[in-house]
């Protein structure tokens, strides 16, 4: 830990120099000189086309992580001698305890006693690296990451509606040709503000926007509809809204029969979900439920958005179909200024599960139990089909192995699973069980404190690399910043590691786009097919949409204008019966807690709350409440409020709001310790996409006397 002084490289053709490490927009932003942050400072990049000459508040200071005080500069040791402080050591002392450790490990309790844990804000490169490296290096099925916690149940309904799951069926850019859009559970105004442009373009020009959230967002603001939904119900609305559809003779029959399989299991699952009904079990008026049923259908272009307030939950998989039912069946998707979208969270949510991270997956989406799949990466990688290890466990799933005992040690890379996991007590228990814990980052997050190894990581500034934004386009993203102190690359890591572990050989790259051409073999032929791109396309065209898979392939920004990705050509349409949560509220605990993000901050707030100008604004959580709520428990002027769920019990400073459902209480999850929320979310997870619940659990609440 020390000074960093941040050294920038000249760069000065049209490119932008980096592209904003935070959200899936993934901006373009240009560093330059300046007098002051440490000589630099960050303006748009006029040159990217996703959100040209726009930056929101974290893109605008996102420096400021990257030269802070607390950045680890050396490979960091726990001396248990000296009460776990921590003491500098050399890579090559590093390397070689860690990689003893894991031989020693693996000899008593076998290759899958290693696991691995990565995130989706790294590059295509070391996603598909780290998925590498834990079946060819360490030669262990357990490799999971936190993505697993943002896309996963849009990506499993996308898979089973579709045949391949890209986050959006369409570029930003069809937006605005829309005339009817329906945003559920996202918060765009805050989660993705350089979106909004796309959204107000669409406004001007006469579309009606709803929006679906138990708050009253900043996004909500500009609908011309808001549904305020208590979390749990989107499936019952949903239902609704196709019942009304059906019954007025307002669908798209002839793309229906055309491209469809499965109608009549929708026709008969809302068959008895009249608006009527829908408002006894929901609160939404029978009125709304029309109104938006007959606008969007018969709205000549519309798309329909999601984000993870339905989609995290154990039925996430199934209100996620039942959405895309709505384009579906209206026949919007595959044309302009139509499709379906799933509003993808991180960096590179989209990039980081196609290519390895994932439990089942090989690069390129290929399943890793698919015989024919593990031939093709196999012999990309210069291995035996048979040396290739099976599937693993989804995310939350590998951190309760350890806390089974199973998994023994961990390396964690771009994750701080500490926060962000649910009932996260448990995944506190289970880190202090590992016998070997490494973490590759640039901070002592809160999962690092429980750590044996901490190694320096690369900042988004300092390496160079291709990402996926959210709506499916790869694009290069430079160097811009020389690497402070010892710190190193991340893809120079895992093969310096791997060489210590005697698997250097298949780890031999002259730099990372030599990993990007590996990775675009490996993918070839699958359904994420990167094999036409390279990086001198990507600097070139500014971005090519997969799939691409010839060089002279064009990409595919628009998804399934002539058939979809199954066997048949035909998308599937799912029936959908809506069932209870995890959790339901009861008597103990009458009030549904739910999760979200705030403008200032992301994820697990490693980086923004470590950002003055972004921690000032939100220091801590704030919790909202109703104030039914407030008046009900005789809150008063700046008391506090105690949320108990059946896990934990914490305490927080409460904003009273008409703004939310008045059976809802919402927390801003950024925080560790006690102000950390996931110690009283639910750990339940979809059978399906294996996402936990975050969005629904059952509290009660007290104020703090």
């Amino acid at each position: 830990m020390g000074c960093v002084k941040a050294a920038l490289i000249t760069l000065s053709d049209e490119q932008p120099s980096s592209h904003c490490c935070f959200c899936s927009m993934q901006c373009g932003l240009e560093i330059l000189p300046s007098e002051k942050t440490e000589g630099l400072t960050i303006k748009p990049s006029a040159h990217f086309p996703v959100a040209t000459g726009r930056l929101c508040q974290k893109g605008l200071n996102a420096l400021e992580h990257v030269i802070h005080s607390e950045r680890i500069l050396e490979p960091q040791y726990r001396v248990k001698a000296l009460e776990g402080q921590w003491q500098s050591v050399s890579w090559t002392h590093a390397y070689a305890d860690i990689a003893e450790k894991i031989k020693s490990l693996q000899a008593e309790h076998g290759r899958d006693a290693i696991g691995v844990y990565g995130g989706g804000s790294l590059t295509n490169e070391v996603s598909y690296l780290l998925g590498k490296f834990t079946r060819v290096a360490l030669r262990s099925k357990y490799i999971d990451y936190n993505g697993r916690y943002c896309m996963s149940s849009a990506a499993a309904a996308s898979n089973q509606a579709f045949g391949i799951d890209r986050g959006m069926t369409m570029p930003l850019s069809e937006i605005p040709n829309a005339k009817y859009i329906i945003l559920a559970g996202t918060n765009i105004a805050e989660c993705q503000p350089t979106m909004m442009p796309y959204l107000l373009e669409a406004k001007k020009q006469g579309a009606v926007i709803v929006t679906i959230d138990p708050r009253n967002t900043m996004t909500s603001k500009t609908a011309d509809i808001h549904v305020r939904l208590q979390p749990g119900f989107d499936s019952v609305f949903i239902n609704g809204l196709l019942h009304v559809m059906i019954e007025e003779q307002l669908v798209d029959q002839r793309f229906i029969e055309a491209r469809t399989v499965g109608f009549e299991k929708v026709k008969e699952a809302v068959k008895s979900f009249t608006p009527e009904r829908v408002e006894l079990l929901t609160g939404v008026l029978e009125a709304v439920v029309r109104t938006i049923a007959r606008g969007f259908a018969k709205a000549e272009t519309g798309i329909v958005l999601t984000a993870r307030g339905l989609e995290q939950q154990v039925n996430g998989v199934e209100n996620t179909l039942n959405y895309i039912n709505l384009s579906l069946l209206t026949g919007k998707i595959g044309r302009k200024g139509c499709g379906y979208g799933a509003v993808t969270g991180q960096a590179n949510g989209q990039g980081g599960r196609e290519h390895g991270q994932k439990a089942d997956q090989l690069p390129g989406y290929r399943l890793i139990e698919d015989p024919a799949a593990r031939e093709h990466v196999a012999k990309v990688w210069g291995i035996d089909a048979s040396e290739l290890p099976g599937k693993g466990v989804s995310a939350y799933e590998l951190l309760q192995k350890i806390d089974e005992g199973e998994i023994k040690g961990l390396i964690v890379l771009g994750s701080n699973p500490l926060v962000s996991s649910p009932n996260n007590r448990m995944v506190e228990r289970a880190l202090q069980k590992l016998e070997l814990l490494v973490v590759v980052d640039m901070f002592e997050t809160e999962t690092a404190r429980y750590a044996h190894y901490i190694l320096p990581a690369s900042s988004f500034a300092e390496a160079e690399g291709t990402m996926t934004n959210l709506e499916g386009r790869v694009f290069h993203r430079r160097k811009a910043l020389e690497l402070p102190g010892n710190c190193k690359l991340d893809f120079h890591i895992l093969c310096e590691l791997a060489a210590a572990l005697g698997r250097g050989a298949y780890f031999q790259y002259a730099g990372i786009e030599d990993v990007f051409h590996e990775l675009t073999a490996a993918s070839a032929g699958g359904k994420a097919d990167y094999s036409g791109i390279t990086y001198e396309r990507l600097q070139a065209e500014k971005g090519i949409f997969w799939p691409c898979p010839a060089d002279d392939h064009p990409g595919t920004p628009q998804l399934f204008q002539d058939r979809f990705h199954h066997a048949d050509g035909k998308a599937k349409l799912f029936g959908i019966q809506p069932k209870m949560p995890a959790e339901p509220i009861d008597a103990e605990y009458p009030f549904v807690l739910t999760t979200g993000r705030l403008a200032n901050h992301y994820l697990s707030g490693a980086q923004t709350r470590r950002t003055e100008a972004l921690n000032k604004k939100a220091p801590v959580p704030v919790a909202e409440i109703h104030p039914s709520l407030a008046k009900r428990i005789g809150l008063s002027v700046e008391q506090k409020i105690r949320i108990t769920s059946r896990r934990g019990s914490l305490e927080f400073q409460v904003k009273v709001t008409e703004g939310i459902q008045p059976r809802t209480v919402f927390v801003p999850f950024h925080w560790g310790d006690e102000h950390s929320i996931n110690v009283l979310t639910n750990d339940a997870l979809d059978p399906t996409s294996r996402m936990p619940e975050f969005k629904i659990c059952a509290v009660r609440v007290e104020r703090v006397e």
